[in-house]
Order: C-alpha cells, then sequence, then structure tokens
C-alpha cells in the first residue's frame, strides 16, 4: 500500500497529499489528452503536448488560448483554480487564484444610499465589481513547480490567435448579444467587439492586437509584465475611471496579488476517494457533502432513470447548499469548519433527514463541529467560466477552471484584457441580525467560489477520473451528478457529463430541459417537490482512465468543446 494511498483511505477528512515518493511507483499514463470548451484552445493543449510539455504546461497555453477565443468567460483578466497530481510522487496540490477584493473593498461596497444592497444589474457593469486579476501569477507559480517547456513556448498559440485573428462563432455570438444593450456606455469593449453598430458576426474574424502586445511582453518577462508597470497602470486607470461605479483599485494592489497553496479536500466515495478544491472554493467541500448523503442509498441498483435516485440527489444537494451558503468563505478571513463539514457522523445525522417518502421542503444549515455564529446571505448568478484538463504521459494531470465571472466580466478591458466581475460573488449584505456573512466583501479577499475542479483515485490509489464545470451555482452539482454517473451507474466520462442536471432554484427543483430528466417531473412533484423544466446553462469537460492505463477526454454536447489525444 503506497504512502499516498493510506492518506486517501482517511474517509472525509481534509488531507494534504504528502508528495514524498510512493513505495511502487504508479504506472505512467500510456498516452496523453487534454479537453477544453473550445476545439483551438483544446488545439493549443495538444500543441504544447506534441512538444514534449508537462500538463501543467498544457493546461496554461489552452488558458490563454481561451483568453482569446473564450473572451466572454474566462483569461488572465480573471482567476481560478488548480488541481495538480504528480504522476511521478502521487502528490496531489492545488493552487488558488482566486481574485482579491482591492484595499479600498470595503464590507458595504454593495450597498445603496437607501441602506439596502443593490441588485446585481446596479453592481454588475464597471468598477465596483473588479478583482485584482489571479490567474497569470497562477500560471506563473504552476510552471515554476510542474512545468517543462520554457514559459514564452506556452504563450505562443494564443499570441497567433490575438494577432493574425479568430473566427466569431455562436458561443461568442450569443454572449455579445446578451450584453449588447449594456455596452452603451462602455465605449472600449464595443469598439473592439462591434462591426458596423452591431455585435461583430459569427464568422467575423476578430483580432487583438494589445492583447498580443501584452501576451509577448508576459512571455518575455514574466508575470511582473502584467503586476507592474504600463499594463498595472491601465488596469487601474480602467476601473478608477469606469463609466460606471469608478472606484479605486490602484497599482499596489495588482503588485501585492500572490496565490495560495491550499490543501486539497478529499473524502471517501464508496471504494473511491474524490479529492476536490478547498475554500475559498465551496466546491470540493459540497461536492463531498452531497455524496457522503447519498452514500447509503443504492443509486447503482437503482439507475438513472428511477425517480428515487433524482429524489434523494435533490435533497442532499439543497441540504449541502444550505450548508455551504452559511459557513463557506476565504479561510484566510474567516474560520470554516472544514473537519465537520465533512465529517462522516454529521453527514450521517444530515443524510438521517432524507425520507424516501416525501420531500422535506426545509432546508436549513446544520451545526457542524467546529463552526461559529453565522448567518447565510446567497451570493448573486454567474455565468462566464470555463474548465480544461490535461493529462501527460508521465501521468501528471492538471485540471483548471478558470473565470471571468458573468459574460464580459465588468465590462471593462485594459490592453485588450477583459476585466472580471469577480467581487459580485461576495455577498451584498455584510451581515445579518447582528452577525457577519461569512462571504462578505473585506479588502485582500477572495469571494466564495462554486468552480470545483476534481480528481478521483480508485481503491489502489490510482486516479482514474477528472472532472470540472461552467455554470455559476450549478457547477457543484454537474461535479456531483458526474461522479454518481460514472461510478453509480457506469457512464463513460462522456455520457456522465452529457446526462442530463437537476438543480433547484427558490420554487423548487429544475430538471434540464431536453433531457430524459423531464420525464421525472410528475413523479417529482407527486413526492411533493415543486418542480419546473428549465434550460441550463452548463458546460463541463473530464478525462477517464481506462482498464488499459489510456485516458480518454471527453467534452460537455451542450458546447462546442473536444477533446484531443496525445
Amino acid at each position: 500500500m503506497t504512502s499516498r494511498l493510506l492518506g486517501l483511505l482517511a474517509s472525509f477528512a481534509l488531507v494534504a497529499l504528502s508528495p514524498a515518493p510512493l513505495l511502487a511507483r504508479e504506472p505512467v499514463a500510456l498516452n496523453a489528452t487534454v479537453s477544453a470548451a473550445d476545439p483551438r484552445a483544446a488545439q493549443a493543449g495538444q500543441e504544447i503536448l506534441r512538444k514534449g510539455g508537462s500538463a501543467t504546461d498544457a493546461a496554461i497555453a489552452m488558458m490563454l488560448a481561451l483568453n482569446v477565443v473564450e473572451p466572454h468567460n474566462s483569461g488572465i483578466g480573471g482567476g481560478g483554480f488548480l488541481m495538480h497530481h504528480d504522476g511521478a510522487t502521487g502528490a496531489l496540490e492545488s493552487i488558488d487564484g482566486r481574485e482579491t477584493a482591492p484595499a479600498a473593498a470595503r464590507p458595504d461596497r454593495f450597498m445603496g444610499a437607501d441602506g439596502k444592497p443593490l441588485s446585481f444589474r446596479e453592481a454588475w457593469p464597471g468598477g465596483y465589481s473588479v478583482g485584482v486579476p489571479g490567474n497569470v501569477r497562477m500560471a506563473w507559480d504552476a510552471h515554476r513547480k510542474w512545468g517543462k517547456l520554457p514559459w514564452a513556448d506556452l504563450f505562443q498559440p494564443a499570441i497567433h490567435l490575438a494577432e493574425d485573428g479568430f473566427e466569431v462563432r455562436e458561443r461568442l455570438d450569443t454572449a455579445m448579444r446578451a450584453v449588447a444593450p449594456v455596452w452603451a456606455d462602455f465605449p472600449e469593449i464595443r469598439q473592439y467587439f462591434w462591426v458596423d453598430g452591431k455585435p461583430a458576426p459569427i464568422g467575423a474574424i476578430l483580432k487583438n492586437p494589445p492583447l498580443a502586445a501584452l501576451l509577448k511582453r508576459i512571455a518575455a518577462e514574466g508575470p511582473d509584465a502584467f503586476y507592474l508597470g504600463d499594463n498595472a497602470r491601465a488596469i487601474a486607470d480602467a476601473v478608477t475611471n469606469a463609466p460606471r461605479n469608478p472606484v479605486p483599485l490602484t497599482e499596489a494592489d495588482l503588485a501585492s496579488y500572490q496565490t495560495r497553496p491550499r490543501k486539497p479536500v478529499c473524502g471517501k466515495y464508496r471504494v473511491y476517494t474524490v479529492c476536490g478544491m478547498g475554500p475559498a472554493s465551496s466546491g470540493g467541500i459540497t461536492v463531498l457533502q452531497i455524496l457522503g448523503m447519498v452514500e447509503r442509498f443504492p443509486l447503482g441498483q437503482w439507475g438513472k432513470d428511477d425517480v428515487r435516485s433524482w429524489h434523494v440527489i435533490g435533497e442532499a444537494m439543497q441540504l449541502a447548499y444550505a450548508d455551504r451558503d452559511t459557513w463557506l468563505g476565504d479561510p484566510d478571513f474567516v474560520s470554516v469548519p472544514i473537519p465537520g463539514l465533512i465529517d462522516p457522523g454529521y453527514l450521517h445525522q444530515r443524510s438521517a433527514l432524507i425520507s424516501l417518502r416525501k420531500a422535506r421542503n426545509d432546508y436549513r444549515a446544520g451545526q457542524p463541529q467546529g463552526a461559529q455564529p453565522r448567518t447565510a446571505a446567497l451570493p448573486q448568478p454567474e455565468s462566464g467560466t470555463s474548465h480544461f484538463v490535461a493529462v501527460d504521459r508521465n501521468g501528471d494531470i492538471a485540471a483548471w477552471t478558470s473565470t471571468i465571472e458573468s459574460f464580459f466580466g465588468s465590462q471593462l478591458i485594459a490592453n485588450g484584457v477583459i476585466l472580471n466581475n469577480e467581487l459580485t460573488d461576495f455577498s451584498f449584505t455584510p451581515e445579518k441580525n447582528g452577525v457577519p456573512v461569512a462571504n462578505r466583501v473585506e479588502p485582500g479577499k477572495r469571494p466564495l467560489s462554486s468552480m470545483s475542479p476534481t480528481i478521483v483515485y480508485d481503491a489502489a490509489g490510482t486516479p482514474i477520473f477528472t472532472v470540472g464545470a461552467a455554470g455559476g451555482k450549478t457547477i457543484i452539482m454537474q461535479i456531483a451528478k458526474a461522479v454518481i454517473a460514472h461510478f453509480d451507474w457506469g457512464l463513460s466520462a462522456q455520457d456522465s457529463i452529457a446526462l442530463g442536471l437537476q438543480f433547484f432554484n427558490g420554487d423548487g427543483l429544475v430538471l434540464e430541459q431536453g433531457t430524459s430528466l423531464e420525464a421525472l417531473k410528475a413523479p417529482l412533484e407527486r413526492l411533493g417537490h415543486r418542480v419546473t423544466v428549465s434550460r441550463l446553462g452548463l458546460k463541463a469537460n473530464a478525462a477517464e482512465r481506462l482498464p488499459d492505463g489510456h485516458w480518454v477526454g471527453a467534452a460537455d454536447p451542450r458546447s462546442p468543446g473536444v477533446s484531443l489525444q496525445e
């Protein structure tokens, strides 16, 4: 038994996997694979792998390429989370590259003059919502640890796309049309994306010379070209003098940004070990809570078309999200009771609240051990995120979720970089009933995120599945559903992420329109659920290790994404 496996077998415990060498070296991967939400990004990752790059190198190249071809979703104007498995040592590590609130941000940032929280539409566009971006610094830190090719080589695919141009496709067209009314106040971003007074049509070729120039500087000089000097001044000026909601963001805010190494959270699900990001991501903990609550039920026996499966999953989902909204936040600022939230005894108590006969319709946070007094305040909606994964021939895995939050972030642009609106992931109300909200705004703080890059290990401690997603708060449920579908229902990685999703809102359960789940509306209603059917903005990417040792990537059919082998 390997030293890594001994650590993994601690059921639902907070785990930092040791970087010490394994007693018996894990088999290397027989091939390499990448998966991304846009074919041009996947091709960038594949190109890097063909040059002998590591999984991390490929992931960085995909992040940079997505910055160009998927500018409405992710990029270097935002941040993300990276999970990394080392094929040689078995070590699992993660980096928190989440954006931080600038020094001028205060708990009342999103409170209006009338003492009430602003609406999302009031807070989202402009300066209020911009956090200090983390992706460039995270890429640099990851490359220093796990990169193989020269740093500058990783920028070449993105520079080519920005300099020579890329084709507008359906997803970008949809995003542009969704935000076009807001761009009346944002001439700089409108100038780049509009042609003849309207959003660039499908098939148009867009170029971004300022971004190409910036990428060349970062490639040559490292992250200081982004966080210091001319570019830092450009970002600070864009936010401080924003046409809407101007607010100070300084060069000092950018210069002081640092990533955070985080301990992955790992827990048992049946014979498998599921590992995800710890806070400031809520993903790892909430996924483990959902899985921990449904584990006592025979989901494999019931199958994916049985109403009992989705009833139980729906109940666990809503109980877990109640805990998420109350107890989770940036661990550098608030005490997060991680061991208590994923303790098997606590999850057994929470699971006992699930009845097979009827829906609860009352989903309150529990009281995990170590929790301090706190009240819940729900975050705002998000839509601009992307996940990508790379596995190299050494068995390294890089699972990275990147975001600028909403479509086109804050609508502010500097040197061709679209700036995020991540601060709207904070709770707008800083306290309730005199008790501080865990996810309130504070200077230097990271807003709570749903991003959930995940790696799953088999009983022998070998990584066999990795998955991540985009879609705001649905991300967590997309990951839990994919894990259940793959390991309980025997679906491939591709079919697991393609399977319809069940989520929830203030009115009850939501079943994804156009999927097999629609047939469960009436059966779920007979169990007492309030149910609606609706489209859900989903987008997942994954990879699985086959029994013969080959890795196969998977891309969500809801998106234009692809997986490519090497």
